[in-house]
């Protein structure tokens, strides 16, 4: 039984035959690598912008905030619960501070998102919370947000919206204020 090997083309010359079809079905494939470590955008395949199904902006005051001002947001917020409040005003121990200081991040959290729709991590970096509708979040959403944003993984699980797995529950978006 004879098998057919492929021969390749010098450069320059016109391919044909099982070459030109080897070679043109692997130039469009992407690497299995590219969409597995850049997602399915990387494959060519169109999400729409972060936001655009929930019919909000893709830029500017309403826009979907970016995992960047999240973050740096998360981080001013537990600063201040750990260092300043913790061991600051209520001089906890190093050891405790932790549990102190998230504890006093859950109380933040309740009551400023609760009532203004954003911490003062939120505010130095110009986001808020809010519901789907784009209003202010109502208060059982918020108290479910808190306790999942606590929790810290599923506040890592985002979607395709930029939206964490605490939000997704509680059905609220964090936007460019």
């Amino acid at each position: 039984m004879a098998v057919a090997v492929p021969s390749f083309d010098p450069p320059g010359t016109v391919q044909t035959g099982l070459t030109a079809r080897y070679l043109g079905s692997m130039s469009k494939q992407p690497r299995w690598t590219q969409t597995w470590l850049g997602g399915v955008r990387s494959a060519g395949v169109d999400l729409g912008y972060p936001g655009e199904r929930l019919g909000f902006p893709e830029e500017g005051k309403g826009a979907v905030a970016g995992f960047g001002r999240r973050l740096a947001a998360l981080l001013i917020d537990w600063m201040i619960c750990t260092w300043a409040i913790a061991q600051g005003i209520f001089r906890v121990s190093t050891y405790d501070a932790a549990w102190v200081g998230l504890l006093i991040f859950a109380v933040e959290n309740l009551l400023l998102v609760g009532t203004i729709g954003m911490t003062f991590g939120m505010r130095l970096m110009n986001i808020r919370v809010a519901a789907l509708d784009g209003g202010g979040p109502r208060l059982v959403p918020v108290i479910v947000r808190t306790i999942l944003l606590c929790l810290a993984l599923p506040a890592l699980l985002l979607d395709r919206d930029r939206r964490g797995l605490h939000d997704r529950v509680s059905n609220t978006v964090v936007l460019r204020a």
